[in-house]
């Protein structure tokens, strides 16, 4: 459909079809036109009249009418192989950029068996699924995630040319899917709160509670201040390892969007990888954001927020 007609069209199809997490197919919501094949069998059957009239052929007058109320009774069969399905929302787990975010949708049979129904966003290739009697069908829908935010994919496309493909039954349905897309983590150095050096985060660890608390040597990793490091284990050849301490500057680290250098995507790349990396690390962490602070923290819960505010940070929730 042209751009000019398009905000009629969507304006008459949220009247007609509502967006809900779910909706069964009846007669406001399905639509039916020949397809090609159908097109091809329409123009037949033109010809085969033109021909029966022509030479006054019984047998042509019959063959015609005989075909043409297939025709008519195939109408009825393809509509009744999506009335009454039952479409449902599923779960969509949130994802990064650059994956392909994956939708659930479930199928549900009120009675009688549907079969061949095809969905999914044109111009992709439609899934298909059968659904038995009263059962039903689990479809898993993937598109392309290309920038953070919401994904919200829009209408969904359902068809059929059930029994015999000469006829297109078809609907847009809106289910409401959505799922939230974060930022493509970036390695990089870790980011600490303006004004905070490393100078001042070795000072902190001289005199602050954990100066006794020695737990050991660790595995060094990017981020990890480099007066810590244990040069002796690396002349021996055991690689490059940290001491460890319990509480090693008397403060948490904070993930500062200010305090980093470059375009807002950088920014917000840089501080996921570390939002991942201290989150497996299960060390308490700040994040702030211009206009949102989310205090020291570690867990699931904690890092799912900070996830959420990296993937809306100038956007409308």
């Amino acid at each position: 459909m042209s751009g000019r007609l398009q905000p009629y069209w969507q304006r008459w199809l949220a009247r007609r079809i509502p967006a809900a997490a779910s909706v069964r197919l009846n007669q406001r919501r399905i639509f039916i036109i020949p397809s090609l094949v159908g097109g091809a069998f329409i123009l037949a059957l033109v010809l085969m009249l033109l021909a029966a009239i022509n030479y006054q052929n019984s047998l042509a007058y019959g063959l015609t009418f005989l075909l043409a109320s297939v025709f008519v009774v195939a109408i009825l069969h393809t509509y009744r192989n999506l009335a009454g399905l039952i479409l449902k929302a599923g779960s969509a787990p949130a994802v990064f950029v650059g994956e392909h975010a994956s939708f659930r949708v479930r199928l549900e049979s009120s009675a009688r068996a549907h079969q061949a129904v095809s969905l999914g966003w044109l111009p992709a290739e439609l899934q298909t699924q059968d659904v038995a009697a009263l059962g039903l069908s689990e479809c898993q829908l993937s598109l392309p995630a290309l920038r953070r935010g919401w994904l919200r994919p829009g209408r969904l496309r359902v068809e059929s040319r059930f029994p015999l493909g000469i006829l297109l039954a078809w609907s847009w349905v809106d289910l409401d899917l959505a799922l939230l897309v974060y930022p493509r983590p970036i390695e990089g150095d870790l980011p600490l709160a303006a004004g905070a050096s490393e100078d001042q985060e070795e000072g902190n660890r001289a005199h602050g509670q954990g100066v006794d608390d020695y737990q050991g040597l660790k595995t060094y990793q990017p981020g990890d201040s480099k007066r810590r490091l244990h040069w002796k284990a690396y002349s021996r050849g055991q690689g490059l390892l940290v001491k460890d301490f319990a509480s090693l500057s008397g403060r948490d680290p904070l993930l500062d969007f200010a305090a980093l250098s470059g375009d807002v995507e950088a920014r917000l790349s840089l501080l996921c990888h570390w939002v991942l990396q201290l989150s497996a690390r299960q060390q308490p962490f700040a994040l702030s954001l211009p206009g949102c602070m989310l205090g020291v923290d570690s867990g699931e819960q904690h890092r799912e927020d900070c996830l959420r505010a990296l993937a809306l940070f100038g956007q409308s929730v």
